[in-house]
């Protein structure tokens, strides 16, 4: 009998990974699960305002843990994305089908009600599938 490998962890220089306590991407068995990931790019928010290129980045960064484990958009399963505003479902649509409209992802877009940045128009999560291999 095999012995199944311990999850693997990949951390980034997101300070809410430490004062909160979790890990960017979390791989366990065939299965890679990355945290709600916003549109930061060394510690400035990326696309202030605007909500098409929030989500450009929030994706871009969460495909950017996925490739720590080899993997790419082609991988993608899931994909969630949190918006402040239903104005934006159009824009933020457009960045998904942007980046996964080859792939087609289970797709998950939901408002809620702001985030621990108010600037923040945008946050994502993605879940991928490793294969059989992993």
């Amino acid at each position: 009998m095999s012995e199944t490998p311990a999850p693997q962890r990949v951390q980034t220089d997101s300070p809410w990974e430490a004062t909160i306590g979790f890990a960017r991407a979390v791989a366990a068995g065939d299965r890679v699960h990355v945290a709600g990931t916003m549109p930061l790019v060394d510690g400035v928010l990326v696309g202030e305002g605007d909500p098409y290129e929030q989500a450009r980045a929030a994706f871009s960064n969460a495909l950017a843990a996925l490739e720590e484990f080899g993997l790419g958009p082609e991988s993608v399963v899931r994909t969630r994305m949190y918006l402040t505003h239903a104005r934006d479902v159009d824009a933020v649509g457009r960045a998904h089908k942007e980046l996964f409209d080859g792939v087609r992802p289970a797709a998950t877009m939901v408002v809620v009600s702001g985030f621990v940045d108010s600037r923040v128009l945008v946050e994502v999560e993605v879940e991928a599938f490793r294969g059989a291999s992993a």
